[in-house]
């Protein structure tokens, strides 16, 4: 998968990629040369004493050696360039293709699993083609250029080389051997303390209600343990690799330094010979340690990237299966036929054989006891999930047909956990319809019950709104979702307990407005209170995923059972309260 990701996502850089392996090349080509050149300073200059061959000599080396910083320079700016890019486009495809996801998908990673994906993780893969553009297109080239020069300079010390390279890479190639499970348990790890802190984040008030702050401190801590000890492990296994890479490298050039001054001392070889075949044997290792110091990125970076295509690789389950309807030829209509759902592994259904129509304009409540289904049904419609069996028609197209942004421009959704962005009052009343005026903004705050409190707020429109509404209250959230579901100016609108954070003054008055001020839009509302739907065109009450009765408050209230429990629970609870 490593490869398959790196060939995919560095072909729109393919020029920067030659610019890296041309200038690499380039100046591999001058730290080769420089030895050779150094060595001809000390054999034909300062050996016989000839001052202008030094001073020719040196100066050509000063020019080789700044075209070598030059080269090195660019080809580390290409190699800085196609990484960045690639790990832009991965980061964006793995965004885009996680927005196409359905419920069951984001579940089946975790969110804290998907934001490492599309951080952490694309960030190794993305530091490991930055690190192979800057040293591994190089060592190579300074190793093999390096053995040819050596031997060129003196053969008959080269078993120092022959002997210093194989064990050099077998030290190392034990030691990635080794991290290769480490880093794998290492980003689970990661994945879990991110988890962990995500929740206790975005529970912090529940923590502190039930006073969990300890317990919630030894869960986190215990995460942290976990990953600091497998990257205790990994350090450990990493500090072992330079001193043993040195202690080889340096072994090796004693080596040289000994035979070779013996040599040196015979007459066989000159002085200047001698300090570049050092240069050389250095030059060589030090390839071999670079390409053994990215080796051990690539087991990370590989598991990094079988984590990334892993998400690439999973298809929604929200597919079409050709080119999706675009109209409506019935806009705002509602069709549940035979429909029924059920969970990955669960050995019951949610919902059962459910049959219902919900007229253009006409207003359809559903209620029901905890755990009946009623989320479950209302997310059929804008097919945050798909049906199990049996088929959810919207506009008279069936949803697994119809093009998304068809389907879910016509459907207005107030979830039953409102959700606000980080942002102004105004920006997220955009976020239904980008480009609404200021009129179109108040009026539907008016229908919501909105605009006197949000007129209080400092700015009005352009008060400030904190990620995920938290500094405003749970009725006031409620009621700005409602308002950015409204200006989004659907033929349905789908409300999954959305009044439940309301007093019943003010649930009353925006039932009415909605009434009164959309007529002619199809309402789908799921409510845990009576008040809420007394006035609906239709009830459903739904039992254990299945439809057990239909029909207005008052022809429930004679016939059903079910709702009549409810009824009388509420009306019991309001006489005790």
């Amino acid at each position: 998968m490593l490869w398959k990701l790196l060939v995919q996502y560095l072909r729109p850089s393919w020029r920067f990629v030659v610019g890296v392996l041309v200038f690499q090349f380039l100046q591999a080509l001058g730290a080769l040369y420089l030895p050779t050149l150094n060595a001809d300073i000390i054999n034909k200059g300062v050996a016989v004493g000839d001052v202008g061959y030094i001073w020719r000599t040196g100066s050509f080396m000063l020019l080789v050696a700044f075209l070598q910083v030059v080269a090195n320079i660019i080809a580390i700016w290409c190699g800085a360039r196609a990484a960045m890019r690639a790990g832009q486009l991965m980061r964006r495809d793995v965004f885009d293709h996680v927005g196409s996801f359905s419920e069951r998908e984001i579940s089946q990673f975790g969110a804290g699993s998907l934001i490492t994906r599309n951080t952490n993780d694309v960030q190794q893969v993305q530091m490991l083609i930055f690190m192979t553009c800057t040293m591994m297109v190089s060592a190579p080239m300074l190793a093999i250029g390096g053995v040819i020069m050596a031997l060129r300079q003196d053969v008959g010390l080269s078993w120092i080389i022959a002997a210093a390279a194989p064990i050099l890479l077998l030290f190392v190639g034990f030691i990635v051997w080794r991290m290769v499970p480490l880093f794998s348990r290492y980003q689970e790890r990661l994945d879990n303390i991110n988890r962990v802190l995500r929740e206790q984040l975005s529970g912090i008030r529940v923590i502190r209600a039930f006073v969990r702050e300890d317990i919630e401190r030894d869960r986190f801590k215990d995460a942290n343990e976990k990953i600091m000890e497998t990257g205790r492990r990994v350090g450990n296994l990493f500090v072992v690799v330079f001193p043993g890479a040195s202690m080889v490298m340096n072994l090796a050039i004693v080596a040289v330094i000994w035979f070779g001054g013996m040599q040196v001392d015979q007459g066989d070889v000159q002085i200047g010979s001698l300090f570049a075949y050092i240069s050389y044997v250095m030059q060589i290792l030090m390839g071999v340690i670079m390409v053994s110091f990215l080796t051990m990125m690539i087991p990370r970076a590989a598991v990094c990237a079988d984590r990334i295509g892993e998400v690439l690789a999973t298809d929604s389950s929200l597919k079409l299966d050709g080119a999706g309807i675009a109209t409506q030829p019935q806009p705002g209509l509602v069709e549940f036929e035979r429909v029924s759902f059920a969970y990955p592994g669960a050995e019951h259904p949610v919902l059962e054989d459910v049959n219902f129509r919900a007229e253009p304009g006409e207003t359809v409540a559903v209620i029901g006891s905890t755990g009946s289904g009623k989320t479950t049904l209302v997310n059929l419609v804008p097919r945050l999930f798909d049906a199990t069996s049996g088929e959810v028609r919207v506009g008279g197209v069936p949803v697994k047909d119809a093009e998304p942004a068809t389907l879910w421009g016509s459907i207005g959704l107030v979830p039953q956990r409102p959700f606000l962005f980080s942002g102004t009052v105004a920006s997220n009343l955009e976020f239904g319809r980008e480009g609404a005026t200021e009129e179109e903004m108040w009026a539907a705050l008016e229908i919501a019950q909105a605009a006197d409190f949000v007129r209080e707020m400092p700015g009005a429109l352009d008060a400030k709104i904190a990620q995920g509404g938290t500094n405003v209250s749970g009725g006031q959230r409620q009621r700005l979702s409602i308002a950015r579901a409204i200006i989004h100016q659907p033929k349905l609108l789908v409300f999954d307990d959305s009044f439940s954070a309301l007093d019943l003054t003010t649930d009353a008055k925006l039932r009415a407005a909605l009434w009164r001020e959309l007529p002619e839009v199809t309402k789908l509302v799921v409510a845990q209170r009576v008040s809420t739907i007394i006035d609906a065109d239709r009830i459903i009450v739904l039992d254990d995923g299945r439809i057990v009765g239909t029909g207005t408050h008052d022809e429930l209230l004679e016939s059903n059972t079910t709702y009549q429990e409810i009824v009388e629970s509420q009306l019991s609870a309001e006489a005790q309260a």
